[in-house]
């Protein structure tokens, strides 16, 4: 039985971790290195880092930021933001990140994930999609959800998965915040389209969201940060709740 993983969120703007709804409204939710520390010791699997005004402000994540966070972590830490080629995720590597998340640069320039799985091995490169849906299809955005492409996120993922991708972190922008749930459609029609980990994100609100989306939709790990933050979810009391529903995760 596959190990599902649970994977705490710090989108990080100015140094300060903030969450929003939709990725707009933000508002501060503390220090990352701080709850960084926490997350590891209440029993998180990773720690993923996006720095989420970095692409819309053309320029670099913040490496302060990063080796502060790597610092206090025994756990695989994911970095993402503001990264256009090869040498911004050598820098992000270097810093104590364990793998990186592209997103923009992905859509903008397909070879460059290629060339880092190449450069730094699959298992590093994390390629971020977030979708949301258009009529009938689930549709990319880029800049932090703010540019619409005309790329099927459905094709995307495969594509990326082909390119060399060792993992898919999937947002749905639509559910971003709301607490209403995963989209577990989007969920499931990646999930079945790759031979790769997707991390499913955006809506969590209640241990049962948790459950759904690593059964029914079929993701490898669940990306939470509202409920994470507010402490209105333990990951203690979250992976009690799996393992007692029969989702084998990892335990302290």
């Amino acid at each position: 039985m596959i190990v599902k993983r649970i994977i705490p969120c710090l989108d990080v703007k100015d140094g300060r971790v903030v969450k929003g709804v939709n990725f707009v409204d933000l508002r501060d939710k503390g220090d990352p290195v701080t709850l960084a520390a926490r997350y590891e010791e209440e029993g998180a699997d990773e720690i993923v880092l996006l720095d989420i005004s970095a692409s819309i402000e053309g320029r670099k994540t913040m490496l302060n930021v990063v080796r502060d966070t790597a610092s206090v972590l025994t756990i695989p830490l994911t970095v993402g933001g503001g990264i256009k080629g090869v040498d911004d995720i050598s820098e992000i590597l270097s810093s104590g990140a364990d793998k990186v998340s592209i997103n923009t640069a992905a859509v903008e320039n397909p070879n460059m994930v290629s060339a880092a799985a190449s450069e730094f091995g699959s298992q590093s490169i994390v390629v971020a999609i977030d979708a949301k849906k258009k009529g009938g299809n689930y549709m990319v955005y880029t800049y932090s959800g703010s540019v619409e492409t005309n790329l099927d996120a459905v094709k995307w993922a495969k594509a990326v998965a082909e390119l060399g991708a060792g993992e898919i972190l999937l947002t749905s922008i639509d559910r971003d915040g709301t607490r209403l749930g995963y989209d577990i459609e989007l969920t499931r029609l990646v999930a079945e389209a790759v031979n790769i980990s997707v991390i499913a994100s955006g809506g969590a609100g209640s241990l049962n969201h948790f459950y759904t989306v690593l059964t029914i939709g079929r993701a490898d790990a669940a990306l939470a940060a509202g409920v994470f933050h507010d402490g209105t979810i333990r990951i203690s009391e979250l992976k009690r709740y799996l393992i007692s529903n029969g989702v084998e995760v990892r335990v302290l």
